[in-house]
């Protein structure tokens, strides 16, 4: 198969190995974030998502149709979902039910890590936490790696409750 080899980065004695699988599903979360966060900040769509996420209310009054933007924006989820359970797939090699549940938490993990309501930080949140749960695995135990993955949220919830790329919430008066 042609997506089984790997990649050798440094010398004989220490190097880097990643699969040519991993870089794969690095590459296509990339691309997929990336033309998220194009359609919403530069198409008229995510301007119209955007109001009907900010006021409903007002996004209809100036003619904007909110039924069809919230069924668009279930339905780029849907895709997006989609691509993720292809990808998981890729990675385990199978897939099941219950494993959702437990991805569906780091999900959110890596979302408050990188700050709700930011893309690009979710994305960074989650290669973040990939990264500090694989080195956690690797030095101490994989046994307890689920646990570094909570512990890194309660930290980041009780030290910095924005994320590393949210905005603080303005009080409004």
């Amino acid at each position: 198969n042609l997506l089984d080899g790997s990649i050798r980065i440094g010398t004989a004695t220490q190097f880097l190995q990643v699969k040519y699988m991993n870089l794969l599903i690095i590459l296509v979360s990339i691309l997929a974030m990336a033309i998220l966060t194009w359609l919403i900040h530069h198409t008229s769509l995510g301007r119209q998502a955007r109001a009907t996420q900010q006021d409903r209310k007002m996004a209809t009054i100036l003619g904007i149709n909110t039924g069809r933007i919230i069924s668009l924006v279930f339905v780029i989820g849907s895709a997006l979902a989609a691509i993720a359970g292809v990808l998981v797939t890729l990675n385990y090699g199978s897939f099941d039910f219950y494993i959702g549940f437990l991805i569906g938490i780091k999900a959110f993990s890596a979302a408050v890590l990188g700050g709700i309501g930011s893309l690009p930080g979710a994305m960074l949140g989650g290669l973040l936490l990939g990264v500090l749960e694989a080195l956690f695995a690797g030095v101490v135990s994989s046994d307890y790696k689920d646990v570094f993955a909570f512990s890194i949220l309660v930290l980041v919830l009780i030290f910095k409750p924005s994320g590393l790329l949210g905005r603080p919430a303005v009080e409004k008066v």
